[in-house]
């Protein structure tokens, strides 16, 4: 690991005393008794951090107001932050800023939505994806922004780019000499550890800039902090964190009580999410991820599967999850309109249950019982799991336990420097 220990201290510096009001009552999945998102802070404080700024936002759907159940008034219900900015003249909101899958979400898996007016707010909608460095910074500059605010929701896997759209973010808001506002949310498949292969800088592409773990196990808030004092700190952003109240490290989604928005189309749910951090790596192989179906990264498989693959999986006997013989006909991506045979994972229990090593194991049993199995020919599994070791150490007849095993050290050293930046119970 090439991690400095440099970065937020107690006092002082770029992001060193995230903005927060006084914390609400923890709930249990009752809107109006559970957490309170960046925004909700930021506007419950009457929108001080943003008096007399010009503001650009970086958002997508999943940019949600949360207001408690039953409640009046612009941040109540379910309502998206740029048209309650947008209609409160405390606030002036100048420009969108969309990542991929759009602003309004109608781009599929690896497009955006081209710069725009929004037809709501009349707003210009200035497109993020894969833009990065100057070209990034001279998009914020001509946008007439002087304060960036990024609220989107992650999912808490390394290679969902909305993390590296902020970190992207960052980077170019230090250039073009701009403040950032990152507005918190919740992980939601908890804080409450970090999983799984630590990416190697050689590796970096936007489904992983820096060596982070693939399952990080932090909020985006926390991350920021971790950016700025790890990996920006030559030229850190002029950071500030609006940090949620109600949130504890151990919090699955469905003990927020915050209504769950679909960050990118094949995301569905926050079961989606428990899994994505390891079966994404079916990404890099010939085999279906699920796309196409209703239960993304939950159905896995190809054709020529059959029941010995989840008979394979079962026997190896992983906690928390167990594997069914699953047949479906994908209606987009791989496999579009034919029946393939594979496995659907049923996690029971949430807390036993580990993505990574899920997926390791369901990559290794496949290539054993299906004489078909073949990595995508780019390998672009080095990628998503950075480095090249997964897939050589597979092809080479390893066991998941032995594959977990290299990336221990790695790990170690990655949960070490994270626990500086954890700012949640």
């Amino acid at each position: 690991m090439s991690l400095s220990r440099r970065g937020l201290l107690a006092a002082g510096g770029a992001g060193a005393v995230p903005f927060t009001v006084a914390a609400t009552p923890r709930g249990r999945g009752t809107r109006g008794t559970g957490v309170r998102t960046g925004f909700d802070v930021l506007a419950a404080d009457g929108y001080r951090l943003l008096a007399g700024q010009k503001v650009g936002v970086v958002t997508n759907p999943t940019g949600v107001t949360t207001g408690p159940a039953g409640t009046t008034g612009a941040t109540s219900g379910v309502r998206h932050i740029v048209d309650v900015l947008h209609a409160d003249n405390r606030v002036n909101p100048v420009a969108v800023f969309g990542p991929e899958h759009g602003f309004r979400g109608t781009a599929q898996a690896g497009g955006s939505e081209g710069r725009y007016d929004d037809p709501a707010t009349g707003l210009p909608v200035h497109d993020t994806y894969l833009k990065r460095g100057q070209a990034l910074a001279d998009v914020f500059t001509a946008s007439g922004a002087d304060t960036v605010v990024f609220d989107v929701q992650d999912v808490g896997a390394r290679f969902y780019t909305y993390i590296w759209t902020l970190y992207d973010c960052m980077e170019a808001a230090a250039l073009a000499g701009k403040r950032l506002v990152v507005l918190d949310r919740p992980n939601p498949v908890t804080g409450r550890a970090a999983l799984g292969p630590v990416l190697r800088r050689e590796f970096a592409t936007f489904v992983g800039r820096e060596p982070i773990a693939q399952a990080h196990g932090m909020t985006v808030g926390e991350l920021a902090l971790l950016f700025n004092g790890e990996f920006l700190a030559a030229a850190p952003a002029d950071l500030e964190v609006v940090r949620m109240t109600g949130w504890r490290r151990d919090d699955f989604y469905d003990a927020t009580g915050l209504p769950w928005v679909p960050p990118s189309p094949n995301m569905p749910t926050p079961d989606t999410a428990l899994v994505y951090s390891g079966t994404c790596l079916f990404e890099g192989t010939n085999l279906s991820e699920g796309r196409g179906t209703t239960r993304p990264f939950e159905l896995l498989g190809a054709e020529g599967i059959d029941r010995a693959w989840a008979e394979a999986a079962t026997a190896e006997q992983l906690p928390g999850v167990h594997f069914r013989e699953a047949y479906f006909a994908p209606v987009f991506s791989k496999f579009q309109g034919r029946t393939v045979g594979g496995v659907q994972l049923h996690v029971h229990d949430r807390h036993a249950f580990d993505p990574v090593r899920t997926a390791i194991t369901l990559l290794v049993t496949a290539k054993r019982v299906w004489s078909g199995f073949a990595w995508r020919p780019d390998h672009w599994i080095d990628r998503l799991t950075g480095s090249t070791e997964v897939r050589t150490l597979i092809d080479a007849g390893a066991t998941p336990a032995e594959i977990t095993a290299t990336w221990q050290p790695d790990l170690a050293a990655f949960r070490t420097v994270r626990r500086t930046y954890l700012r949640y119970p």
